[in-house]
């Protein structure tokens, strides 16, 4: 026989509703009340009927992730704050992954519609106003994360790229360098354009010219990391340091200038943006500037939850989040 929600009920010592409630992720249910609610449905093997339950209150306890890829650290970390929140609140994740392939990102966003989640958070390509539009006007919530989307009417969290960057590219120029080479994504991403601007800010303030011809743009991909680095490395006049903004070259960018034997920060002083952990245990350890992705992703839930529990209307504002240099091993004084 079936295990039922009386079943947990009585086995927690609760009513009904409150066991109901409990499992719902309500905030009305303490704390203790809830764990004890939880551990009986676990003993008790009780799964609960979503299908029915959705059918009953119109909602289906589903938050769509929609992402670009599963390389970026920052996005792995998204995933696990929007896990970790979701599961305490009684709702279940549906991961997606585009490619960053706008075609691929509307198909997901229209197939989370079909399946009726009560929201969904996007880190796209920044071209899917109209899908992501539709689920609103389906009485669906949406928060944008860390790629702004223009026409969007959905809120959007985004990191201080530019703050972030000046201050990177600061730091170098205040160790001494002035030729100062750069890795980027490209400008039709938010921290392509944003990153770069903060690059050029920085080298502005010193007096400091840009020099074309060691700024190289790309995709998010480990493959531009390298062939970008070696273009550089391969250059007429040598850049003594070295600002890498797109976050997925930096896994093609320091392989290779292993495997060429160039010393850092002997020869190379280097910053990477967004942190991870292998980072921190590289040899040299990499200053980086920490976008902080767990506070980006608390605050798209945060805002996310608002929409769906609390019926709030997105107000297509724009939240931002500091970033902070982090200083280790991997830049020297000129």
């Amino acid at each position: 026989m079936a295990v039922t929600l009386i079943d947990v009920a009585s086995a927690a010592g609760v009513s009904r509703s409150t066991a109901s409630r409990a499992l719902s992720g309500s905030s009305l249910i303490s704390a203790e009340t809830r764990a004890a609610v939880e551990d009986a449905a676990r003993v008790l093997g009780y799964r609960p009927n979503r299908a029915a339950s959705a059918l009953r209150s119109n909602r289906s306890h589903l938050i769509g992730l929609v992402m670009n890829n599963l390389l970026n650290a920052t996005f792995h970390t998204v995933a696990e704050v929007v896990q970790k929140r979701a599961a305490a609140s009684g709702f279940q994740v549906l991961l997606c992954i585009t490619d960053a392939d706008p075609a691929r990102e509307d198909d997901v966003l229209a197939m989370l519609g079909e399946h009726g989640v009560d929201g969904t958070i996007v880190i796209g390509s920044g071209r899917s106003a109209a899908a992501s539009n539709a689920l609103l006007e389906q009485g669906r919530a949406v928060v944008n994360l860390i790629r702004s989307v223009k026409g969007s009417s959905a809120s959007t969290v985004l990191a201080d790229d530019v703050t972030g960057a000046r201050d990177a590219t600061a730091h170098l120029i205040e160790l001494g360098h002035s030729r100062i080479g750069y890795i980027g994504g490209n400008e039709d991403a938010t921290s392509g354009r944003e990153r770069y601007e903060g690059y050029r800010l920085a080298l502005a303030d010193a007096g400091i010219p840009v020099d074309e011809t060691i700024v190289r743009k790309g995709p998010f991909t480990t493959e531009f990391g390298a062939e970008a680095i070696n273009s550089l490395l391969d250059a007429p006049q040598a850049m003594t340091a070295l600002y890498a903004a797109n976050h997925e070259a930096v896994f093609g960018i320091l392989p290779t200038l292993v495997g060429r034997g160039v010393s850092v920060p002997d020869e190379l002083s280097m910053i990477c943006h967004e942190d991870m952990p292998w980072l921190a245990m590289w040899q040299p350890a990499i200053t980086v500037v920490d976008n902080g992705a767990a506070q980006l992703a608390n605050v798209a839930m945060d805002l996310l939850f608002q929409q769906i529990k609390d019926s709030l209307e997105p107000d297509g504002r724009t939240y931002r989040i500091g970033a902070r240099l982090v200083e280790r091993a991997s830049c020297a004084a000129l």
